[in-house]
């Protein structure tokens, strides 16, 4: 189920869901002017990531500088002014075995370590909240599953929030009012996905046209929208705050203009919002599923 262009004009001219989820929050996952390097760490499959990129990176320099050094010393000592007649041999066998061996035991290291993380990463765990994420040219929707209840996620100052992919005065004007500032422009959208703090999400991720790609640094995910395909992705988000993502693959010309937007509220504020959103888009209430259940 998606909404019409004119449905989300009405909703973002309400902006009771956006206001009352993004009220309090923090902007923590974003790209930074000038910056380099991750973003905050938000859950544990990123601080795995950061941290396995930082040791694998210390394996390298140390690498670099060593060959480095091989090479200045044979530059310097064996050039043919200091060693005019230089040795005939062909081969030794015990640094032949060692740089064999040597290699084969830095990428066993290397294995030890980021085996572990990928399948943690590809284990999906039970989920206590399910969304389906579909990649559209150029925006995503959202199936919360459990509750039987989607929407569409555009961004704000695209053409169906009324903008042309520009920052203009009026657009300024809708970031502020969805409680972002002109710096979000091209990260913020007109609804957000809104998830508790704590909780386990998994993802299933398709596209309904071509490849796109879901995700968010701050939370180490990143999975492939394929059309015809479901694939999932899980986090747990540690720190309440507002995180952004974009798309990441090229999948057309408006690519740079579908952000995603993820929302770590409380859980009190979660059901709040989960609340609204049943009733916003006819979803399944809550008290209907636990009758359902029992």
């Amino acid at each position: 189920m998606r909404l019409t262009s004119s449905l989300l004009a009405v909703l973002a001219a309400l902006s009771t869901l956006p206001a009352a989820a993004q009220e309090g929050l923090e902007i923590v996952g974003k790209p930074e002017q000038g910056k380099m390097g991750f973003q905050p760490a938000a859950t544990e499959l990123a601080r795995d990531l950061q941290w396995l990129d930082g040791m694998i990176n210390v394996i390298i320099i140390a690498i670099v500088l060593f060959v480095t050094a091989l090479l200045a010393l044979a530059a310097v000592r064996y050039n043919r002014r200091a060693n005019a007649t230089p040795a005939k041999f062909t081969h030794n066998s015990p640094l032949e075995i060692a740089w064999t061996i040597i290699p084969i035991v830095i990428l066993v290291f290397i294995g030890a370590f980021s085996l572990p993380i990928l399948f943690k990463q590809q284990e999906i765990p039970e989920g206590d909240i399910n969304i389906k994420v579909t990649g559209y040219q150029w925006y995503w929707g959202y199936e919360y599953t459990d509750h039987e209840f989607a929407f569409d996620s555009y961004m704000i100052g695209s053409p169906a929030t009324g903008g042309d992919n520009r920052l203009t005065p009026e657009v300024e004007e809708q970031l502020v009012e969805a409680g972002y500032s002109r710096d979000e422009f091209l990260l913020a959208t007109d609804t957000a996905v809104v998830v508790p703090v704590g909780k386990t999400v998994v993802m299933t991720v398709t596209g309904a046209d071509v490849i796109h790609s879901w995700t968010i640094p701050a939370f180490g995910v990143k999975q492939d929208a394929v059309p015809g395909r479901l694939a999932q992705l899980w986090f747990e988000a540690e720190k309440e705050g507002v995180y952004f993502g974009q798309c990441s693959e090229l999948c057309g010309q408006a690519h740079a203009y579908m952000p995603i937007t993820v929302k770590v509220v409380s859980e009190e504020a979660y059901q709040q919002w989960l609340d609204g959103a049943i009733e916003d888009y006819a979803g399944t209430p809550r008290a209907r599923q636990v009758a359902a259940a029992e």
